[in-house]
């Protein structure tokens, strides 16, 4: 049987996109002499699709796209994710062979946690559906189905399925294409089943797709791996029906079958396919993983470029400060989008120091970006004067060193609104956790890139950027230098914040692990550090409510990952 996995980028919402998309995918398995193409979870759609799924109008529109991509599919057998209404809605996989829509299976198991929110919106299934076709039995899945151990997979294998497919729209965070694979690896042990897993791709807001789809053997074997943050049609052939004689060897299968109830009712969708002849034998990729520094990269690069383009802009704008996050968010922003649609700003104050503003400069031209200079100075003093008399009599403090970067803000968004640039923030997670950000200054914009990447990240993310590049990116000064928002004189972030590298440390704990004050102490953390950083993490979280998105890394992302209340005096 030769399968085709069609790992491609939908965008939410563009049910006419996505069908030329889908389609396009379907031409090219066809021309592979593919007998079997699988698409992502609601692909015809896009995922998530969120509030448009209550809209009947989206449903019905979703339903008219899928028959006409099953219109198409006269000589293989397509399985597409479709939202689809049938007394509830449901997150289902249409089979679609014949040229029309041969069955459904309907998602059982609709995650609830982390970024999910599918029982908002979906009915869980019961059903259990195989597919005959090319000489095989092929159980279907959507992607959380086989997350969980036993059914619907072991009832599937059960019921003579040999290969369990599973179409799936699954987030990416660090780490996770190896915890995935390692999970359908066991999958694939524990039922005596070929697995072939197609994930979509692709940014979609705060969410990055990062494909990794693969296909493996009753063993567990990995024989084919498409590579990640890329579309890519994974093309393979496989015997599934190899699985039988180890099944007569294996006996777990009967003792699991006499402890099990009776099986639900199988539904058995057999497509007659056209004779093949013989077809040349292929040599599938199998794509190795990256490193996690370049799985950080890429993932940032993909989500900036998907949101630059989903969203209909040409271009971008970084207030670029001689720092290293705004240097680090600029490099990346040339990687995505190429150099001649990045412009560099740098709006240097009477604290900007001639190192700083030295390398502001020396980043646009190694990046061979626009660069311009802003001289904020007149503007901060024309705001001085405004507020002489209400701040008479008081020292000058937080307020005015606040006022300079929402000066900058307020300059980098005027350019914004004049060349319809997108505004890509600079700050990180560190100072986002703490409120180490000035509201409607550092702040703004409508793009975060690194609002999920530590500093410690950061520092390390500009390295390996200058490693691959073999050469000088970022300047080596702006790497080696302390930190500082340059607002006050001898101003350092240490001033304000421990050390980042105890810091960063503190905050994976609290925020990621949900590590108490106490367990944190008994951890070894330095008590007075864990407090201190504890107390601001819990004072900003009105701050992170007005924060714009940015691309998800970790596992607890501010914003659909971890929702903390604001008004809040819970500390522990």
């Amino acid at each position: 049987m030769r399968l085709a996995l069609a790992q491609i980028d939908p965008v939410v919402g563009d049910l006419e996109g996505n069908r030329d998309l889908i389609l396009a995918r379907i031409g090219e398995a066809r021309a592979a002499d593919a007998d079997l193409v699988l698409l992502p979870e609601l692909a015809v759609t896009g995922y998530p699709p969120e509030d448009l799924l209550l809209r009947p109008g989206f449903v019905g529109a979703a339903r008219a796209s899928l028959e006409l991509i099953a219109a198409e599919t006269r000589d293989l057998v397509a399985l597409v994710g479709v939202p689809l209404f049938d007394g509830d809605l449901y997150n289902a996989c249409a089979i679609c062979a014949d040229g029309g829509v041969r069955g459904i299976y309907r998602k059982r198991f609709l995650p609830n946690y982390g970024v999910f929110d599918e029982d908002r919106y979906f009915a869980a299934g019961r059903d259990l559906v195989i597919v005959e076709a090319a000489g095989a039995r092929i159980g279907v899945t959507i992607c959380e189905d086989m997350w969980q151990p036993g059914p619907p997979a072991t009832e599937l294998a059960l019921a003579g399925a040999e290969l369990l497919v599973n179409i799936s729209a699954s987030p990416f965070h660090v780490g996770r294409e190896r915890e995935r694979e390692a999970m359908f690896r066991q999958r694939a042990l524990d039922n005596v089943c070929f697995v072939a897993f197609c994930n979509t791709v692709g940014g979609q807001d705060e969410l990055i797709f990062d494909g990794h789809s693969l296909v493996l053997d009753d063993e567990g074997e990995v024989l084919a791996r498409a590579p990640g943050f890329e579309e890519c049609l994974l093309v393979v052939d496989v015997d599934p029906s190899a699985v039988v004689a180890r099944r007569l060897r294996d006996v777990r299968r009967r003792a699991l079958a006499r402890e099990l109830p009776e099986l639900p009712e199988v539904t058995t969708i057999e497509v007659a396919l056209p004779e093949r002849g013989d077809r040349a034998p292929l040599e599938p990729p199998l794509v190795p993983f990256a490193e996690e520094l370049e799985q950080m990269r890429r993932a940032l690069v993909l989500g900036l470029r998907d949101y630059v383009a989903k969203n209909g802009f040409a271009e971008v704008v970084v207030g670029v400060s001689g720092g290293i996050d705004s240097a680090v968010t600029a490099a990346l922003a040339v990687e995505a989008l190429g150099a001649e649609r990045v412009h560099c700003v740098s709006m240097p104050s009477r604290y900007s120091s001639e190192g700083t503003q030295g390398d502001a400069r020396c980043l646009a031209e190694n990046l061979g970006c626009d660069f311009q200079e802003l001289p904020i100075e007149p503007v901060v003093e024309a705001f001085g004067g405004v507020l002489a008399k209400p701040f008479a009599g008081r020292e000058p403090d937080l307020a005015e060193e606040n006022l300079q970067a929402r000066i900058r803000g307020t300059l980098l968004m005027a350019l914004s609104n004049k060349f319809g640039w997108l505004l890509v923030a600079t700050g990180n997670k560190s100072e986002l956790s703490v409120g180490y950000a000035t509201l409607y200054g550092d702040m703004a914009g409508g793009f975060a890139l690194l609002k999920d990447v530590f500093k410690t990240d950061v520092f390390r993310l500009a390295q390996h950027l200058n490693e691959r590049g073999g050469r000088e990116l970022v300047p080596q000064s702006t790497i080696d230098r302390a930190p500082s928002a340059e607002l006050r004189a001898d101003q350092l972030d240490e001033d304000s914040l421990p050390p980042y590298s105890e810091l960063d440390r503190v905050l994976e704990a609290y925020v990621e692990d949900d590590r108490s004050l106490d367990e944190l102490s008994a951890d070894g953390f330095d008590p007075e550090v864990v407090a201190r950083a504890v107390a601001l993490i819990d004072r900003a979280e009105y701050k992170r409510r007005q924060a714009p998105p940015g691309v998800r890394l970790r596992p607890k992302a501010f914003g659909r990952d971890r929702r903390t209340p604001i008004t809040n005096r819970w500390r522990g």
